[in-house]
């Protein structure tokens, strides 16, 4: 036995040494999939089976090919020269050179970026006449980048594939797209997979020489092949059928982008005398986070099957913790908490996680630990405040506050679009400065005086009308009431409502988590200087900080502890998603989950609220379905919110298999209706010394429920509630 051998347990090496015919490697969380895929590679080209220049490996991203082509040197002792090793689109792009004459491109061709697409796009969309503003590019060029994805040219679009984007003219815009690109001698990223494809598909002699070329075929990740991929790979793999696919179905999380679980589900019917090897000795976590898992996604029933154990000799650990809190704001305490605690027991903040479901949900946990001081970086996205959509939100909320914000009014003043121009704005800074004025007087000077003409002096005119409105409403209605109401009344909601991008729903969930936050501050102005407060909190430097992202970002990633807030109904599972995607979304969140739970070493805290804020109100909130899937034998259950699982028990049985989808419509609690918080566990008593993020540190001289009187050091006696104060240090 090979030295490189000798490292892998039974089933990783019969997924090394079964070279010959299809194999698929079912490789679960933590089960040495890379090891097993780079040792394969490497004992292929040790048994002189095949030249590197003979195997074919396709990796999701650059990074994956690079680590691959480094293990693959390390194991034989010397760089690895021509392999065909990397991306699909790194691979297409490096075939299509070759061929690029064969779908109207020359060898030189440009690979545009996304901005350059969508730029092209409009041009296209305008000289089609189209309502860019209606039907905006980037919506459309999300309904051709899943016609690419599916292998589909403007030709194969069928009925049931076609598209109402545009009044249903997607179809020629997608067709004139095209024939621009190729104007230009151009292709985008779809194209490279789609136009090589073709090319398989349509010219027998091309695919044959790939054939004589590939002797092996290895993929990585395979769980996350959208059809067009599938279809590249299945062509290439007619030739020797040595394909080999390591992946794993319960991983599989990425449908909202193309990708088909279906293609590693069909495995074995698409290459006849397939073999399955399941690698499931996981070497990450500990024994209740893998039965906790095992049992979680034993509920999907779309699956090829297989059951995580431990492989590592200390696998005994702490059972995963379900948490039940009585509101959110005392989850994001919780966590904090629980956060401070481990750091003070030495743990490392790098080694601590906080997935969340959706973006919005950051918020939250990123004031909490910016108010206790524990350093945290969002992976994957920005954070709360840094967002498009929520410095627009506030950029209207600082004009209202504040006429005289230029930077505000300059944000806004064309969000969403009102026709303003370059000129328009010249005019505006001009007047501005020639009389020393803000651009809203400057604005409200050109209009009366008929400086601006047409569409743009109305539409100028009605946005000062309605910032004075707005002003008049926040004296009257207050500042939750008034922000909902700006957001509608300018158009910007609406806005992104018609956005038929991937990213607009989740840009209207920030929105609705921004009006939320408002709830917790008496005043616009103090949640504005709130917010300046949160900007100025740079990230601290330094690698030790606690991560916050979504489940979908994690994935591939492991850390020491891992928190799971915010399991309930309509936000985990996703209720959009079940909407749209019925049962089939219902696995796919079930997987997320288990990809949750499967990325924590040594524990797993999930959370839910039985109550969440929805503007100005609260709203009753249902534990997740997951929640009771998760086997009692590993977990432990815990927190304030004790009668939650006696609510669920009691709520109406609607998951049986007559009606899966149908959720247990939470009640709406009007504010006044709010019922009592339960007792806090730790109240803080009158005499205690406390800090207070605006007011800073005082003195709690009563307390009544959960409200404290406080006499502060610089701001005076003020009540507030408790869960805006903490013990300070003494």
């Amino acid at each position: 036995m090979g030295e490189h051998l000798a490292r892998l347990n039974e089933a990783q090496r019969a997924a090394v040494e079964t070279v010959d015919g299809p194999l698929l490697v079912l490789a679960g969380a933590g089960t040495g999939k890379t090891r097993v895929l780079t040792t394969r590679f490497a004992h292929i080209l040790l048994t002189k089976r095949a030249w590197p220049s003979q195997v074919l490996a396709v990796t999701f991203t650059n990074k994956a090919a690079r680590e691959m082509r480094e293990r693959v040197g390390a194991i034989l002792g010397q760089p690895v020269e021509g392999l065909w090793l990397g991306t699909f689109h790194a691979l297409c792009a490096r075939m299509l050179r070759r061929h690029a004459p064969l779908v109207g491109l020359e060898a030189n061709f440009t690979i545009l970026d996304s901005d350059d697409q969508l730029r092209l796009l409009k041009q296209v969309m305008e000289a089609e006449r189209i309502d860019t503003k209606r039907w905006v590019p980037p919506g459309l060029m999300a309904v051709i980048q899943r016609w690419k994805d599916r292998g589909l040219t403007p030709v194969r679009i069928t009925k049931n594939e076609d598209s109402d984007f545009a009044n249903g003219h997607a179809q020629a815009l997608y067709a004139a797209y095209q024939a621009r690109l190729r104007t230009l001698n151009a292709a985008d990223f779809g194209d490279l997979l789609l136009h090589m494809t073709e090319i398989l598909r349509d010219q027998p002699e091309v695919l044959a020489q790939y054939h004589r070329q590939f002797r092996y075929i290895l993929v990585d990740e395979y769980q996350d092949t959208n059809l067009v991929q599938y279809l590249w790979l299945r062509l290439l793999a007619q030739g020797h059928h040595n394909i080999c696919c390591v992946g794993d179905d319960d991983q599989s999380i990425y449908s909202w982008r193309g990708a088909e679980v279906e293609n590693i589900l069909r495995f074995e019917k698409d290459f006849a005398g397939a073999r399955i090897v399941r690698l499931e000795a996981n070497y990450r976590s500990t024994a209740p986070i893998l039965a906790a898992a095992s049992g979680l996604i034993a509920h999907n029933e779309g699956r090829l099957g297989k059951t995580l154990h431990p492989g590592r000799p200390d696998a005994d650990g702490e059972k995963v913790e379900i948490v039940s809190l009585w509101d959110s704001d005392e989850e994001a305490r919780m966590v904090g908490n629980r956060i401070e605690s481990l750091r003070r027991a030495g743990e490392s903040l790098a080694e601590m996680a906080v997935l969340i479901r959706a973006g919005f949900q950051t918020r939250a946990f990123e004031e909490r630990l910016i108010t206790i001081g524990v350093p945290y970086r969002v992976v994957g996205g920005l954070r709360f405040y840094e967002r498009a959509e929520i410095r627009d939100a506030i950029a209207y909320m600082r004009l209202v506050v504040q006429p005289a914000d230029d930077l505000a009014f300059e944000r806004i003043v064309n969000v969403p679009r009102r026709g303003v121009g370059e000129v328009a704005m010249r005019a505006l800074h001009e007047t501005s400065r020639a009389n020393g004025i803000p651009l809203t007087a400057a604005t409200a000077k050109l209009v009366d005086e008929g400086g601006l003409k047409g569409k743009v002096k109305d539409a100028l005119a009605d946005l000062l009308q309605s910032a004075q409105r707005w002003r008049e409403m926040l004296e009257r209605d207050g500042h939750v009431v008034t922000v909902a109401t700006i957001l509608d009344q300018s158009g910007y909601t609406t806005m992104w409502e018609q956005d038929k991008s991937p990213e607009a729903p989740g840009r209207l969930e920030n929105l609705k988590e921004l009006v939320r936050a408002l709830a917790d501050f008496e005043t616009l102005a103090g949640f504005l200087d709130h917010v300046s407060l949160v900007m100025e909190n740079d990230e601290q430097s330094g690698a030790d900080r606690v991560s916050l992202m979504t489940l979908h970002g994690a994935k591939g990633l492991e850390f020491d502890t891992v928190f799971l807030p915010g399991w309930e109904e309509g936000i985990f599972p996703n209720q959009r998603s079940l909407d749209e995607g019925g049962l089939k979304s219902l696995e796919e969140e079930r997987r997320l989950a288990y990809v949750g739970l499967t990325r924590a070493r040594r524990r797993a805290i999930v959370s839910h609220a039985a109550n969440r804020r929805i503007y100005a109100n609260w709203q009753s909130s249902i534990p997740s379905r997951f929640l009771d899937e998760l086997p009692d034998a590993a977990v432990t259950r815990s927190g304030s919110a004790a009668l939650a699982r006696d609510a669920r028990a009691a709520a109406p049985p609607v998951f049986s298999s007559q009606f899966p989808l149908l959720a247990r419509r939470p009640k709406v609690i009007e504010a006044w209706e709010q019922p009592s918080r339960p007792v806090r566990d730790a109240a803080i008593p009158v005499g205690s010394r406390v800090f207070h993020q605006k007011f800073g540190y005082g003195v709690v001289t009563a307390a009544e429920d959960d409200r404290l009187d406080i006499s502060f050091d610089k701001s005076g006696a003020k009540r507030v509630l408790d869960r805006f104060v903490e013990k300070a240090e003494t």
